[in-house]
Order: C-alpha cells, then structure tokens, then sequence
C-alpha cells in the first residue's frame, strides 16, 4: 500500500508508474485524483470533528463558571450546546471510520511504484534478459516431463482427476522420493549456506494476512478459501453440511490456503516493531501451495507445470530501507545457486513494468531450460517490495536510540519450485532410453538411487 501524503505530494509521478505498468493515462488520472479527493475530504471531515471536540471540551467548562456565578440561563444554553456537540462527535467518528475504509480500499487496489531501474514495458515479450548460464541442450530424442512420468508408470494424471479434477498429479515411487529429495536440498542449502532460518508455517491463513502480502482484495479469485457455513453444528450436536437449516449452528471462520509461503513469513513481522540491529531477517519454508488458476484456462494443461497443488521452497527478507536493493541481488543469487549445484541450464530476466507482480518494485525471472519444451520456463521469481506490504501489514523497525520508527523493506522469491525442479532434473537428465539419472547433489538424499527407471 501507497502514502496517501506521498501521493497527495506526487500525483504526477504516480500516474506516471501507473501508466507503466500499462494503465490508460485518463484512467491513471481518475484513480489519483479519486484518492486525493477522498483524502481531502477525510481531512476536512477530521478538522471539523476536532474543532467539535474543543468546542464542546470548552462549553463544558464554562457550563462551571455559569453555574458558580448563578447564571442559570447561560449555562441551560451552554448544555443543550454540548448536547449538541457530543452528537456531532458520535456521529462524526462513525462518519470517520467509514471516511478511513473508504480510503483505505482505494489505496489497497494500487500496484506499487517501480524503481527507476525497472525496464518500461507492456508485457513478458519486454522483459530484458541480463545473464544465461550452462548449455542448453536440445537431443533429437528428448520428451517433456509427463511423457518421460507416464512411461515410467510414476506419474498418473488419470488417477489425480478421480480424486480432486483436472491439474492435479500423483506421484509415486522413485520420482516421488525424487521430488522430496529436491525439496529437501533446497531447504538444507538455504539454511546451512544462505543464512535462512527455516519455517514450517500454517497453511490456512486470516484474510489479514493475505491482504498484507497484497493476495486480497485484489486476487480473491486465484485462491482458495475455507467456508465456516459448510459444517456446522445442530442443537441435538449432530454434524450437518450446506445447504444448511436455519437451526443449525455455524462455527469457526473462513481461512485462505496459501498460495505461496511468502504469506505466512512475511506476515510474522506484522504489527510489530523490530530493533533496526535485528535486521535483516531470513525465512525461508518448504510448503504445499494452492492456487486456483483463475484465468489460466488452456495454458500449461497437459503436465505439472500449472497446478492448483504443488511444493514450493519459499524465501523470505524483512530489511531496513537502505538494504533492500542489495538484499535483492543476494537473494536472486541464492535462488541461482540451487539452479547452479543442479547442473540446470536456466537464463534470469528483469521483468517490465507491464509484467511485474502487484506488490514488487522490481523482480527477477529465473527460467530454466526444458528440452522438452524447447524452451525456457520460470522456475523463480525474486521481488523487492519496499515498504509496500510492511504499509499493510504495519510492520516496522526502530534505530537504536530514536523514538520514530520506520516500515520494514519486504522481498520474496522461490528457492526454487520444487514441482518445476522435478520437471527440470527429468527433462535435462533424461536419457534416450526414457530412464532418468539422479543429479549428483541429490544422491545423498536418494538412498543410493543413481538412476530411475532403465
């Protein structure tokens, strides 16, 4: 979320990031000027309320004087005015409040400002490309992943959509120890090499929560969510589910399961004032993640590579405002690294204006090579926030020896996807014969295992 006084200060340049990141330059105005006047207008509406108060503080006051002096008539006057004044108040902060949500919904649906440094651009095809690493290679025999699964009788979709609908996979046997293993390299490397503390996290989360990362109100629809109404309770304590009878009793709350674990971990600073020696602050997590791929029809629809369940290693930076760029280039590294000890041909990418994520300031693209596909695929993706979510979240940090404090600096990025990993390692180690040899940083979590399937 945006400074209203930043905006109320830097109109110009806020329809200008606006229009970046590929809004209409009319559209840009409208939504600035609609923030700006509800500003004002809470503002207006704050002086009048304030004045009310002081004025009905110093009536009361002098409703004393009269009464001491006898002067009954002044002081009658002087009562039914602060009766009048007090329902002025009353309802003048119930006009505040609803004054502050109004605002505060129109702040939530703006995109953060990008850096100077972000590349101008209407969408991926204007993405710039800043390094490649490894050989990407291309055998005449290569097959994408799901062929390579299917074959070896590891991987069953058929199987998936019995049980929970389309993008949706089972794994089995060597490959699926082949995708614990991935996640569990990750997890070591990040915590034993890049100073991440890991984090097992809860998986359903508070609407709060996701609205401080920026997943609400504005990508409601990519997720899914719990509903208190589908159990609950009746009088006789007999379970029942929707549609329900007006006698029974619902329970509990709606809770979102996470897309990413950058909810959880970011949101473990909110609400809170951090000691500035403290920063920064390194999490990282191995979850499932869920993701209702709400417009995504026709894309990606034979495989794993879009998928509303999949694992995810989860990095996670809460900095001080001045380390936040660099903190960004470390982490992208870190993500690279796993890439790098996999022996994976992948390519990084600093995304356009037009294709960044809502909450980034700048974000890096790690895409790896899949023969397969003949193609490179995202495999990661490293933003910094600055304090835009911290704003949401109200997460801030303290110096030593000052009063004021500060909004934390907030970045994310996947260390990597464990799902796209897997796709990865099967495609680039794939043989001719349809076997696949394990990658030799993984053999110590293969029990042995060099090779499946052959």
């Amino acid at each position: 979320m945006l400074d209203v006084r930043w905006i109320r200060e830097n109109p110009k340049t806020l329809v200008e990031a606006l229009v970046k990141r590929g809004q209409r330059e009319d559209e840009a105005r409208s939504i600035v000027d609609a923030v700006i006047a509800a500003d004002e207008e809470r503002r207006t509406h704050l002086v009048k309320l304030q004045e009310a108060q002081e004025r009905r503080n110093a009536a009361s006051k002098e409703i004393g004087r009269a009464m001491a002096a006898g002067d009954t008539e002044t002081a009658e006057k002087l009562k039914a005015e602060v009766a009048e004044r007090k329902s002025f108040v009353q309802n003048g902060e119930a006009k505040e409040r609803e004054l502050d949500a109004a605002l505060r919904d129109q702040l939530a649906g703006i995109p953060n400002v990008p850096l100077e440094d972000a590349p101008v651009g209407a969408d991926e095809d204007d993405n710039v490309e800043i390094r490649k690493v490894g050989e990407a290679k291309l055998p005449n025999w290569a097959k994408e992943h799901y062929e390579l699964g299917e074959a070896l009788g590891m991987m069953d979709f058929e199987r998936a959509a019995k049980l929970s609908g389309s993008r949706f996979t089972v794994l089995s046997g060597q490959l699926a120890r082949l995708e614990r293993a991935l996640g569990q390299f990750m997890l070591d490397l990040h915590t034993t090499e890049h100073g991440y503390t890991e984090v097992q996290p809860p998986l359903l989360v508070r609407d709060d929560a996701l609205f401080g990362t920026g997943q609400l109100p504005k990508f409601g629809d990519d997720l899914f969510f719990t509903h208190p109404e589908v159990r609950a309770v009746l009088p006789d304590g007999g379970m029942v589910h929707a549609p329900l009878p007006e006698e029974a009793k619902t329970y509990g709350r709606r809770l979102g399961l996470i897309p990413t674990a950058e909810v959880p971990l970011t949101n473990l600073v909110r609400e809170e004032i951090l000691d500035a020696e403290k920063l920064p602050l390194r999490f990282t997590a191995l979850t499932p993640c869920f993701r209702s791929e709400a417009g995504s029809a026709g894309r990606d629809t034979r495989g794993m590579l879009r998928q509303h369940q999949f694992y995810k290693v989860e990095l996670v930076s809460v900095t001080d405002a001045e380390s936040s760029i660099q903190e960004h280039e470390r982490m992208t590294q870190c993500a690279e690294t796993v890439l790098k000890k996999l022996g994976l041909p992948y390519r990084t990418v600093v995304l356009c204006t037009g294709d960044m994520g809502f909450g980034a300031q700048k974000t890096y693209d790690i895409e790896v090579w899949l023969p397969g596909q003949k193609t490179y695929r995202e495999i990661s993706s490293c933003s910094v926030c600055g304090d835009f979510q911290a704003r949401r979240m109200d997460a801030r940090y303290r110096m030593p020896g000052q009063k004021q404090t500060h909004f934390v600096h907030t970045l994310n990025g996947s260390g990597v996807a464990v799902g796209r990993a897997l796709i990865a390692v099967m495609e680039n180690y794939q043989n001719e014969d349809g076997s696949i040899t394990v990658p030799e940083v993984l053999l110590p979590y293969m029990g042995g295992l060099t090779k499946i399937g052959g």
